[in-house]
Order: structure tokens, then sequence, then C-alpha cells
């Protein structure tokens, strides 16, 4: 069967086996529409451990579709996970990103797991060269991004790849002051505010910047109530 998996609740089921997820009330941004785009999200605190936001958007009568899912983790010294898969006009992108948003980056050996991964679909093409982004200096390069055509169970099979490994380090990942950590993940957050993307760029211009500052760094990364 080569249908997608929802990344939302991989990610909940992956967490709940060893972390409480606690849920948040977002009140009217829990659901966000206007101008045919629909935006549902949920965000969860995991005591002790750090932040989950799960976004899911449609748009075009269902013609496109998005899912996200950022684990931003205050608690232990690990990077940044973004998880994203896009649809759209029967192409689907998946992307697994890590990012250094550390205080002591990966070594190279737990560099290597997660590039295995990525070679793993190596036969598949990556996308054209992009222009320069702000955050190319912290993304890990053995990040995810990966599109095609009829390529769901291998894109299923990449995100829940990169999530367990990422989920089973938790563990032996060293402790660190959580505070210190969560100014990275705020410089994060507070950058991609600042500089824009398109998904920030769309809610901004739909539902306001007040909004959009709600979303970026309450909910997706937990760094503002």
């Amino acid at each position: 069967m080569n249908a997608h998996r929802d990344l939302g609740e991989l990610a909940r089921s992956v967490l709940a086996q060893d972390w409480t997820l606690e849920a948040k009330d977002l009140g009217a941004d829990a659901h966000l529409q206007k101008k045919g785009m629909a935006f549902d999200t949920e965000a969860y605190a995991l005591p002790g451990l750090g932040h989950l936001c799960i976004l899911r958007m449609k748009a075009f009568l269902g013609l496109m579709r998005m899912e996200t899912v950022v684990l931003s983790v205050t608690g232990r010294d690990l990077p940044l996970l973004n998880l994203d898969w896009v649809s759209a006009a029967g192409k689907e992108t998946q992307i697994a990103e890590l990012y250094d948003t550390q205080l002591q980056p990966l070594s190279a050996e737990q560099l290597e797991v997660y590039q295995a991964l990525k070679d793993r679909d190596g036969d598949l093409p990556d996308p054209p060269p992009a222009a320069p982004h702000w955050y190319d200096a912290i993304l890990y390069p053995c990040s995810y991004h990966k599109a095609g055509r009829k390529l769901s169970q291998r894109f299923n099979r990449a995100a829940e790849s990169y999530l367990r490994v990422f989920v089973s380090r938790i563990g032996e990942a060293p402790a660190c002051d959580a505070a210190e950590k969560g100014r990275k993940v705020r410089a994060f957050a507070e950058t991609l505010l600042e500089k824009g993307g398109p998904a920030v760029d769309t809610v901004t211009k739909l539902f306001g910047a007040e909004t959009a500052r709600s979303l970026i760094l309450g909910h997706m990364y937990g760094v503002e109530e």
C-alpha cells in the first residue's frame, strides 16, 4: 500500500512510549482558515524534555497538503528536529531537517547514523540547488530532502527512521541547562520569524503579524507563551 502516513500521529505515538505529552490550549490559533487555506495546529509540552508541535495545512480544496512536526528539545543537548511533508499536484516532498541549536554539536559518529538514513535513498535525485538560506550554516548535512511521485512508502520510512533515531538518542544525550538551550531555540525561532519563508509569509499575509508570531514562537517552537 503506497499511502502517506500522518507525521503528527507518528510523532505522538513514538514519543508517548517514554514521555508524557501535555496538550496545550491554543485557543483560536488551533484552527485558522482564510481564502481557501486552512491551518490546524497542535502543541504539547513534554515535561523534562521540551516541546512538540504538529501543523497541518490544506489549500486549493485539498489539492495541496502540508504536514510539519517540530520537536524542540531543551532538557537535553540535542538538535532541533523539523519533519515536513508536502503534497501538491501529485508530487510529494519529504524533509527531515536537523539544526544545530546545541551547546555542543553532534559527534561524527552520531552524524554517521543519520547520514546512513539519507544514503539509503541516495538513488532519488536531490532537489535543484536553492538560493542561500539564513540557516544553511546550522543545518546538518545529514538532513533529508527528497521529492517525487509514488514514493509514499519510502518517504514514510525515511521520516519514521529519522524520528525514531532521534528519540532513541534522548536517553544518552547529555543533560544541559534548559534555559541556555532554550535561548538557542528561541534565537532560531526569532530569526525564522524575522527572515520569513513561504509558510511564515503566508500566515503573516493572511492572519497578520501578531498571529504569525504566536504561531512560530509560541506554538511551533514553544519559546513564548
